[in-house]
Formats: structure tokens, C-alpha cells, sequence
């Protein structure tokens, strides 16, 4: 008699790569997927505003001043959100309004982080009179209520849209500076930074080879968070005349616009200060999940 072969044995199941790993985890919270199709959304709708929007953003049409949206007595379905005291879609600004908000927190990001970054390198490297003059600097500022700092900066540097973006840069400086450092003094004293100093890697090499790399998750879910701040703070410059200047279709100026008509012509306000929520609320919960996802201790 022949004997069974025995069956072949099976190899442990092959655990899942970073990406998938991550996904899993950032998945497990299924607002973070919705507020991550949201940011997506968003994006391609400023990438291609141009392509989208039914009229140009600075069209007027004096036919159609403060006409209601589409579905209201009195509204057309060539302006299906309204139209503006000046005959101006409110859709198209809306779209075109998308590219400019969203440029604005993602620039201010990345001058705000790039800046925290070595900043706070510098502190968590140098040390002693370097690093107390670099924090209680940010200190100095976190003290200060960011939009009347933001206001006070504006002022001395005079209203734009560029100076705007200083302004809101500064403001949340010192968030990503405090991040960096704290990051840094974990780190410095762990076994692989021992092992690179002793090899005789510099001090340059130290911070951004082998420190910064591991400091990356806290400030990937700041920077995150950080962008829904600066879309909220630009617009509140902008709601106070002191960011984008008319006519620029940047949501906070439409707001500023539409103040005098708040109680005859509900949408121009309204849909404006509805993008700017969409926004901000997309971006806070796309942090959260990414909060979840980057932090072992958090981990679902």
C-alpha cells in the first residue's frame, strides 16, 4: 500500500507592507475616509476650476443682480446658486474661490513648517542660551491671541493677500517649532543617533538623516490640522478687509462682500461661509485619522 503524501506545510501569513498597514488603520475611522474624499475633492475642484465654473469669476451680468439660487422663486439655471449685488456668479466664485483658499493653506503649511522645522532642529540640537531664546520667543507668541496678532501684522505690513499669508504663518509658528523640538530631545539620546555620531556623521547629518525622518508622523498630523487653521484665519482676514482684496473670489472676502445683504439675500452669505466650514471640518477630521494612524498608542 502506497502512503499518503503528507501535505505541503503553509508559511505564515505575510504580514501587511507600511502602506497597507497604515490604510488599515487610518480606514478604521471612516469619518477620516469621508473628510479624505472631501480634501480630494476639493483639490481637483481648484485644480481645475477653470474647466468647472459655468461663467468667469469676475463676470458680471446687470441683468441679474442678487438673483436667488436655482430652485427658489425668481432663480435661473444659469446661475444655480445666485448671483452677487454686482450680477456675479456665485458658484464660478466658489470654485475659483477653492483654488485661491486652498492655495493659501497649503502655502502658509509650508512656510510655517519649513521654518518649524529649523527652528526647532536648532533647539533641540544647540541647547541651553540658543534654546531658551528660540522657545521663550514662541511662547511670546502662543500668548498673544492669533487672529490680534495676525491683525497687528497685517497692519504694520499693510492689507494683501501676501501679507496675509505672513501674517498666518507666523501665527502658527510656534505649534510646529514645539513639535520639532520635543521630537528631537526623544530622539537624541536613542541608540541609532549614538551609533551615527560615533561614525563621525556631522551634526547636519544627524538632524536630517537620522532625527527628523523619525520626528516626521507628529508634524505630518499638525501640518494636517494646520491647513484647516490657515483657511479659517485667511478668511477671517479676508472677512475683515485686511487678506485677499476685492474682487478676488477668496471666501472670506465674499463674506465681506455680502455683509450688507445678509437679511434680503440669505445666499450670498451663506454659501460662502458653507465652503469654509466644508473645508475646515474636511481637513480636521483627515487629521484626526491620521493622528490615529501615526501614533503606535492610538493605534484601532
Amino acid at each position: 500500500m502506497s502512503q499518503a503524501v503528507p501535505a505541503p506545510l503553509t508559511s505564515a501569513a505575510t504580514p501587511p507592507g507600511p502602506l497597507r498597514e497604515f490604510w488599515i488603520s487610518f480606514s478604521a475611522n471612516r469619518g477620516a475616509v469621508i473628510g479624505l474624499w472631501v480634501v480630494v475633492f476639493l483639490l481637483l475642484v481648484a485644480l481645475f476650476a477653470p474647466v468647472i465654473a459655468p461663467h468667469p469669476p469676475f463676470q458680471t451680468d446687470s441683468s441679474a443682480f442678487l438673483r436667488p439660487p436655482s430652485w427658489q422663486a425668481g432663480g435661473s439655471m444659469q446661475f444655480l446658486l445666485g448671483t452677487d449685488a454686482i450680477g456675479r456668479d456665485i458658484l464660478s466664485r466658489l470654485i475659483h474661490g477653492a483654488r485661491l483658499s486652498l492655495s493659501i493653506g497649503l502655502a502658509v503649511v509650508l512656510i510655517s513648517v519649513a521654518a518649524g522645522i529649523a527652528l526647532g532642529l536648532v533647539a533641540g540640537f544647540a541647547r541651553g542660551i540658543v534654546e531658551i531664546a528660540i522657545m521663550r520667543l514662541m511662547d511670546i507668541i502662543l500668548t498673544l491671541p492669533s487672529l490680534l496678532l495676525a491683525i497687528v501684522i497685517v497692519a504694520i505690513l499693510g492689507p494683501g493677500l501676501m501679507n496675509a499669508m505672513l501674517a498666518v504663518a507666523i501665527v502658527v509658528l510656534p505649534h510646529y517649532v514645539r513639535i520639532t523640538r520635543a521630537s528631537v530631545i526623544a530622539e537624541v539620546g536613542k541608540d541609532y543617533v549614538t551609533a551615527a555620531r560615533i561614525s563621525g556623521a556631522g551634526t547636519l547629518r544627524l538632524m536630517f538623516s537620522e532625527v527628523l525622518p523619525n520626528c516626521a508622523a507628529p508634524l505630518i498630523v499638525q501640518a494636517t490640522l494646520g491647513v484647516s487653521t490657515a483657511i479659517l484665519d485667511a478668511a477671517a482676514l479676508g472677512f475683515l478687509g485686511l487678506g485677499a482684496q476685492p474682487p478676488s473670489p477668496e471666501w472670506g472676502t465674499m463674506l465681506a462682500d455680502a455683509r450688507e445683504f445678509v437679511l434680503r439675500a440669505w445666499w450670498v452669505v451663506t454659501f460662502p461661509g458653507l465652503a469654509i466650514l466644508v473645508a475646515v471640518l474636511a481637513f480636521n477630521v483627515m487629521g484626526d485619522g491620521l493622528r490615529d494612524a501615526l501614533d503606535p498608542k492610538l493605534k484601532r
